[in-house]
C-alpha cells in the first residue's frame, strides 16, 4: 500500500555550528557563530544560545557583536563540512535510494517503496536521527507529509528553537497527514509560500493578503492577472498544498563557485586581476574534484555601495579549465565599471555535466597541454598541499596564498 505522506525532508540543526562543536565541546552552551569575524564579515550559522540574543544568519558580524558581546566566532572550515556532510548523506542512503541533497545539511527523501523493509516514515526518520546522532553527533529535524513543499515546511515547525533560558528541544518530527493539509497550512504566514519574497509580500498585503488561508480564498485569474500566468498558478496550488515535484537522486549541485568579501575595497587594476586568477584557480579545482564541468561562466561584483551586478557567458562546450574559465571571466570584469572599487568579487559555473566526458576538441588532438598541465597540479597539490603550487601572477607580498572552500566567504577576519 502507497504511504500517503512518503516525503521526508531532513533538516541538519544549526549544521555549520553543531560540526565545531563536535571538535570543540567546550564551547557547547556558549554563543557561537561561524562566520568573518570584522569588520566586514557575515554570520555564516548561529548557535541556538547566539539566537537567543537576536543573532542570524546573513547579519554583518559588527551587528552580531554588537547584539551579544560574548559571541564566539569560528572560522569556517568547508572542506570538513562537505565530509561531514558527505557521511550523513550515506546515512540517509541506508534507509532509501531516492535521495535528493539540497544543500550540505539538508536532503528530500522518498520512502514510499522501502515500508516493508525499514517501517513507516515516522520509524525511517526516528532512525535516521538516532543513527545520524549517534555517529556524528549532530541532531537533524524531519518534515513527513505528502510532497516536498509541505514537508520542507514541516521540518522547519520540527526545530529547537531559542530561548532566553537555553535551547528548548523541538518535536524533532513533524507530520503534515494527508487529511491535515488545510489545517496545517491555514495559520502559515503567506511568506511561508515558495516564491513569495519582500516585494510579492507586497502586493499581496495589498491584496488583503496575509495568510495561507487568505491567499487560498483568492481566485486562480486574479492571481494570475496580478503575479504572471506561472507565479500566479503556483501560488494558486501551493495554497492548497499542492506540489507533484518527484525526488529526484540525479538533481545534482546547479553551481559551483567562490566568492569572496574583501577587508579592503579593491582599486587597483593588479590587484583584482590577482584575486580573480586566485578564484578561478579555485574554481577549476572544486570542479575537477567533484567530477564535472560547467558552460556558463558568472562574474559577480559588489560596489562599495552594496550594489550588487552579475554578468555571464555560455560557452559552446563545458570545460574544467582554469585558463579557459579565466579568459571568460576576465572579458565579463572587462563589461564593468571597477574604478570605484569592489567589495566583493565571486566567479561561479553552472550548466554542470559530468567531466569525464568533456568533449574533445579538434585543438586537443595536437596539444593536450592545459589539461594535462593543471591535472599534474592536481596531482602536486594531492601529495604535497594546496599551497604547494599555483599561478606565478598570484604571488603577492603574502607569497602564494591559493583560495580554500570557504576561504573569505563570510567575509575578512581580524
Amino acid at each position: 500500500m502507497t504511504q500517503p505522506t512518503p516525503i521526508l525532508h531532513v533538516d541538519m540543526d544549526a549544521f555549520f555550528v553543531s560540526v565545531e562543536l563536535v571538535r570543540r565541546p567546550e564551547l557547547r552552551g556558549l554563543p557561537v557563530v561561524v562566520g568573518g569575524d570584522g569588520e566586514r564579515g557575515v554570520v555564516a550559522a548561529a548557535s541556538y544560545e547566539a539566537r537567543a540574543y537576536g543573532v542570524r544568519s546573513a547579519m554583518p558580524s559588527t551587528r552580531a557583536r554588537r547584539l551579544c558581546p560574548d559571541v564566539v566566532f569560528l572560522p569556517g572550515d568547508h572542506r570538513h563540512y562537505g565530509e561531514v556532510s558527505r557521511r550523513v548523506m550515506l546515512i540517509f542512503r541506508r534507509y532509501t535510494p531516492l535521495v535528493e541533497p539540497l544543500s550540505l545539511d539538508e536532503a528530500f527523501l522518498d520512502v514510499s517503496g522501502v515500508v516493508r523493509l525499514h517501517g513507516p516514515p515516522t520509524e525511517v526518520a526516528a532512525a535516521i536521527r538516532s543513527d545520524v546522532l549517534a555517529e556524528e553527533g549532530l541532531g537533524c529535524s524531519v518534515g513527513i507529509a505528502a510532497n516536498k513543499f509541505l514537508a520542507k515546511l514541516a521540518s522547519a515547525q520540527a526545530k529547537p528553537t531559542a530561548g532566553t533560558d537555553g535551547p528548548a528541544p523541538g518535536r524533532g518530527v513533524q507530520v503534515v497527514p494527508a487529511d491535515g493539509i488545510r489545517e496545517f497550512l491555514d495559520p502559515l504566514p503567506v511568506e511561508a509560500i515558495w516564491g513569495v519574497g519582500p516585494r510579492t509580500l507586497e502586493r499581496l498585503q495589498r491584496l488583503g493578503v496575509r495568510t495561507v488561508a487568505e491567499l487560498r480564498a483568492v481566485p486562480e485569474p486574479t492571481l494570475v492577472s496580478s503575479f504572471g500566468r506561472a507565479a500566479g498558478a503556483q501560488f494558486w496550488r501551493l495554497a492548497r498544498g499542492i506540489d507533484e515535484r518527484r525526488v529526484d537522486p540525479a538533481q545534482s549541485v546547479r553551481s559551483i563557485g567562490h566568492e569572496e568579501t574583501f577587508s579592503r575595497d579593491l582599486t587597483e587594476p593588479g590587484d583584482l586581476r590577482r584575486e580573480l586568477i586566485r578564484m578561478v584557480d579555485a574554481v577549476g579545482r572544486r570542479l575537477r574534484e567533484a567530477g564535472v564541468a560547467g558552460r556558463t561562466v558568472t562574474v559577480k561584483v559588489r560596489f562599495p555601495d552594496f550594489t550588487t551586478v552579475s554578468r555571464s557567458q555560455t560557452l559552446p562546450d563545458a570545460t574544467d579549465l582554469v585558463v579557459e574559465i579565466l579568459e571568460v571571466a576576465t572579458g565579463l570584469m572587462e563589461s564593468l565599471d571597477t574604478t570605484s572599487g569592489i567589495r566583493l568579487l565571486g566567479v561561479s559555473l553552472s550548466g554542470l555535466r559530468d567531466g569525464s566526458v568533456r568533449q574533445l576538441r579538434f585543438e586537443d588532438l595536437g596539444d593536450p597541454g592545459w589539461l594535462e598541465a593543471e591535472q599534474a597540479v592536481d596531482r602536486i597539490r594531492d601529495r604535497f598541499g594546496v599551497g604547494s603550487i599555483g599561478p606565478a601572477t598570484t604571488v603577492g607580498p603574502e607569497g602564494l596564498r591559493p583560495r580554500e572552500r570557504g576561504d573569505g566567504q563570510w567575509g575578512p577576519e581580524d
